[in-house]
C-alpha cells in the first residue's frame, strides 16, 4: 500500500470514529427524547452550508439520483438507526449494524463488478465478532421492530455506498457541492417526521447548542466530506468495514470520558476489528515470474 493510499484509508476511518462520539454528544448535551430532530439538525444546516458553498444545485438526471443517495447515506438511515436504538440494547443494535459490509459485498459483486476475496470474507466475520465482543452485553434481549431497523439501517448503508460508487460524482462538481446535496436531502426527508412525532424542545440550553454544533459542524460537514471521499477512492467492501471503527471509538471515549469499565473481552473486540480493518484492505497482486526472452543473435539468420 502506497502512502497516498494509507492517508486515504486514515482519513476516511476518521469519519465513522467521529460519529463514535454521537452516543456521547446525545447523552451528555442534547435534549431528551428528541433523536430525529437532533438527526435534522446534524444533516441540515450543515447541508445547505455546503450548498451556498458550491452554489450548484442538481441537473438533470441529478436530480432523482441525489435524492435516492441523500435518504440512503442520510435519511433513512438516521431514522433506521434511531429506531433500533430505541427498541435494541445498544450493542444488539451495533451487532445488526454490523451485517452491513455482507450487503456491500453481496451487492457490490453484482453492481460493481467487484471481485469478492476470501480476505474480506473473513473480515467480515472477524469485524462482527469483535463488535460483539465489544459492545455486547450477555443480558442484550432482541425485539422485532428493533431488528427490522437494525438490518434496515445496515441496508440503506450498504446501499448508499454502492450506489454512490456506481454512478459517480457528476463531471465538475466538487466533493463539497455533492456532499452538501446528500445532507440537504436528507435533512428535509425527516424534517417533517420530527415536527409530527418529537415535536420542539420547550427549552434550549447552552449545552445542547454545542451538542448540536458539534453534530453539525464536525460530526455531518466534516465527516462526511471525508467519508464520501473515501469511498470514491477506496473499494466498497473495506470502506464499509472501516465503519467498525465507530463502536470502537465509542468503547474508547466511553471508557475515558464518562468512566465506562473496560473488559479484556472488550480488548479482544477491539483487536478483532482493528484485525478485520487490515484484512480487508486490497493486496497488491504478486507478480509473476517471466520466462527469459532470447535475444536474436546478430549477424546472419536463415
Amino acid at each position: 500500500m502506497t502512502n497516498r493510499s494509507l492517508f486515504d484509508y486514515l482519513l476516511a476511518a476518521l469519519a465513522p470514529a467521529i460519529w463514535g462520539s454521537t452516543y456521547l454528544v446525545t447523552t451528555e448535551l442534547l435534549p431528551p427524547d428528541s433523536p430525529v430532530l437532533a438527526s435534522v439538525v446534524r444533516a441540515l444546516p450543515a447541508g445547505i452550508i455546503l450548498m451556498l458553498i458550491g452554489q450548484r444545485l442538481p441537473q438533470g438526471a441529478w436530480w432523482w439520483k441525489a435524492f435516492v443517495l441523500g435518504v440512503l447515506n442520510i435519511g433513512a438511515f438516521f431514522y433506521f438507526v434511531f429506531l433500533a436504538a430505541y427498541h435494541l440494547p445498544g450493542g444488539v443494535a451495533a451487532l445488526i449494524m454490523s451485517s452491513q459490509p455482507l450487503i456491500v459485498m453481496l451487492l457490490g459483486s453484482f453492481l460493481l463488478k467487484e471481485k469478492v476475496t476470501q480476505y474480506q470474507v473473513i473480515a467480515c466475520f472477524v469485524g462482527a465478532i469483535g463488535v460483539a465482543l465489544l459492545v455486547l452485553k450477555p443480558s442484550a434481549q432482541l425485539d422485532a421492530i428493533g431488528v427490522f431497523a437494525g438490518l434496515a439501517g445496515a441496508s440503506c448503508m450498504a446501499s448508499g455506498i454502492v450506489m454512490t460508487k456506481r454512478w459517480g460524482r457528476p463531471q465538475g462538481v466538487n466533493l463539497l457541492t455533492f456532499t452538501g446535496w446528500q445532507l440537504t436531502v436528507g435533512g428535509a426527508v425527516l424534517l417533517p417526521i420530527a415536527l409530527m412525532t418529537e415535536g420542539l424542545p420547550e427549552t434550549i440550553t447552552s449545552n445542547n447548542i454545542i451538542g448540536f454544533t458539534f453534530l453539525c459542524l464536525v460530526g455531518s460537514l466534516f465527516a462526511y466530506v471525508i467519508w464520501f471521499r473515501g469511498v470514491e477512492r477506496i473499494p466498497a467492501v473495506s470502506v464499509s468495514l472501516i465503519s467498525f471503527s465507530s463502536p470502537l471509538s465509542a468503547t474508547i471515549l466511553g471508557y475515558l470520558i464518562l468512566n465506562q469499565s473496560l473488559t479484556g473481552m472488550q480488548l479482544v473486540g477491539a483487536v478483532a476489528i482493528l484485525a478485520a480493518i487490515f484484512l480487508a484492505q486490497p493486496r497488491a497482486a504478486k507478480a509473476t515470474p517471466q520466462s527469459p526472452q532470447l535475444t536474436p543473435l546478430k549477424g546472419n539468420t536463415r
